[in-house]
């Protein structure tokens, strides 16, 4: 069972959108070979058949039952709640792609500069280093056809690059060393999707994990940070979910695993057709005897309040940033014949202490979805009194902590969005990509003198020596943004950080990118504090 990461007042049982589907296709259009689906048989008649029915015997012209299915399945999947959701035959690998840890292709990272395809870097033992590639290459042709100075879109780029592992792309490079052309024929391979964007010691007894998504590959990529920072003297660990908008739920129960003592609850799931299942702790947790602090914010959801309310309501560990999401409902996914698919919402998850973390749906979808802006407008980033619960939705820790339900996770430390270098300036240079731009034309030109250097901190230290700060600000300004003295010293340290961090991104990936941009970091910084003075205890 895995959940989704994509309300309105419930029209149709879910059994009756079920038959009105089967309906639809005339009962062929659930597959018969998927062990986890289930085929439903209804022999009453519905309303929907019957108007179907009547379409295809009386309609003016010929109608397709595929084009109908298309457009009624997630008419009345949209009438149950916020995540039950059709994907689209055409749709579904790229959609269940990044969960699965893995895909086909040539194995870099690229990106598209003034209409041209720019190789940032390329993935370690992966096709395309194995020929050659290198960082800063430009990718004039693709097969015979050239992409340089076409108006063609980065998921094009993609289409052509990307195919089944064994097959042969042959690609064209202009590379700046080089006077000619270089053409190189890669096979393309498994190339990994990693979760795990980073890890690293951030002092002597804290270690620091990024986890961007829950999928196939998570908890083994997490083990192999974990091992690594306690080889380093990790005794204290900050667990980074923030803008992790979920995915495989065993992928969270199993890092929760590693933290909690044997026979903890981790989580139960619940639904009207859906028996309780239970999930608790075995006793193999390797990380049992770390002090850990987990960051979330507004875009922590599904999986990522699995994890952090596990270890809150445990009593285990602290959760710092911002109330998350809110997403408790489970999806299961029933592949169709046709290679489409449909994710059901068939339960809720709860937290150990009983929590439904789910927020309210009833209002519709658009509604919803807006949930998020009407917290900043209310002023929830910035004042944690600004959130109300009522006297229902408090629960209690074995050790007398009061947690939240109703609608995400309430951290136990509240950190708010840090406007203190918010300036008409930074907010320009920002928005327009300003800053990313700079970094990348600032590394592609130097990256000879860059790469010898070693680590993030020899590139910040070279990076501050020639006063990169006031020449980006004469590259912006060259670009058109408004000179602004005010704000350019208001946002001299967020803006200055950025571009460091941008320009290490572009030389040693996250590894440079994380350490840098973590400065101006105040989330971290106070979960740092907290574990340095005990708090966890």
């Amino acid at each position: 069972m895995k959940l989704s990461n994509k309300g309105a007042r419930i029209y149709f049982p879910i059994a009756l959108s079920l038959a009105v589907i089967a309906g639809l296709l005339l009962g062929n259009f659930l597959g018969q070979n998927h062990s986890s689906e289930q085929t439903f048989v209804y022999s009453k008649p519905n309303k929907i058949n019957k108007v179907t029915n009547y379409i295809q015997q009386n309609y003016v012209d010929s109608v397709s039952d595929d084009r109908m299915a298309e457009s009624a399945i997630p008419a009345i999947l949209k009438e149950l709640d916020p995540h039950s959701v059709y994907i689209p035959a055409r749709q579904l690998k790229e959609v269940n792609e990044p969960l699965k840890g893995n895909f086909d292709g040539i194995g870099i990272q690229f990106s598209m500069q003034e209409d041209t395809v720019v190789v940032i870097s390329t993935i370690s033992g992966g096709p395309s280093e194995m020929v050659g590639i290198q960082p800063g290459d430009r990718i004039v042709e693709v097969d015979g056809k050239v992409v340089a100075g076409k108006d063609i879109s980065s998921n094009d780029i993609v289409d052509m690059l990307k195919g089944k592992r064994g097959t042969e792309v042959k690609v064209g490079i202009r590379r700046q060393s080089a006077d000619e052309m270089l053409y190189f024929t890669i096979t393309r391979d498994e190339i990994p999707l990693y979760s795990v964007d980073v890890s690293y010691m951030i002092n002597d007894q804290t270690g620091y994990i990024k986890i961007s998504r829950f999928a196939k590959t998570t908890h083994k990529e997490f083990m192999k940070a974990l091992n690594k920072l306690k080889k380093n003297g990790a005794e204290k660990m900050v667990l980074d979910l923030r803008d992790n908008s979920g995915g495989y739920l065993n992928a969270a129960t199993n890092i929760a695993d590693e933290f909690l003592q044997d026979e903890k609850l981790i989580v139960y799931t619940r639904g009207q057709n859906s028996p309780k299942q239970e999930i608790y702790a075995s006793s193999k947790g390797e990380a049992q005897d770390v002090e850990v602090a987990v960051l979330i914010n507004e875009w922590s959801a599904s999986a990522s309040e699995i994890l952090a309310g596990a270890l809150q309501d445990n009593d285990r560990g602290i959760i710092v940033g911002r109330r998350s999401f809110g997403k408790g409902l489970v999806q299961e996914q029933i592949v169709l014949s046709d290679g489409s698919a449909m994710r059901l919402t068939v339960a809720r998850y709860y937290t150990p202490t009983g929590r439904c973390i789910q927020k309210p749906y009833k209002e519709g979808r658009k509604q919803y979805y807006n949930d998020l802006n009407e917290r900043f407008k209310h002023g929830e980033f910035f004042n944690a009194d600004s959130i109300d619960f009522a006297d229902s939705l408090k629960y209690t820790t074995p050790e007398g902590d009061v947690v939240y339900g109703g609608g995400g996770i309430m951290p136990d430390f509240f950190v708010p969005v840090d406007t203190t270098h918010n300036s008409p300036l930074f907010s320009k240079v920002r928005n327009q990509g300003t800053i990313y731009n700079f970094a990348f034309h600032y590394a592609d030109a130097n990256r000879e003198q860059l790469e010898k250097l070693k680590g993030h901190q020899a590139i910040a230290d070279y990076l501050e020596e020639r006063d990169i700060y006031n020449e980006f600000l004469e590259y912006a300004y060259g670009q058109g943004v408004v000179r602004d003295i005010e704000g350019a010293e208001r946002s001299r340290e967020v803006i200055n950080t950025r571009v460091k961090a941008y320009i290490a991104r572009n030389i040693i990936n996250n590894e440079g990118f994380y350490p840098i941009i973590h400065d101006i970091d105040r989330t971290l910084q106070r979960a740092g504090e907290l574990l340095a003075r005990g708090a966890v205890d």
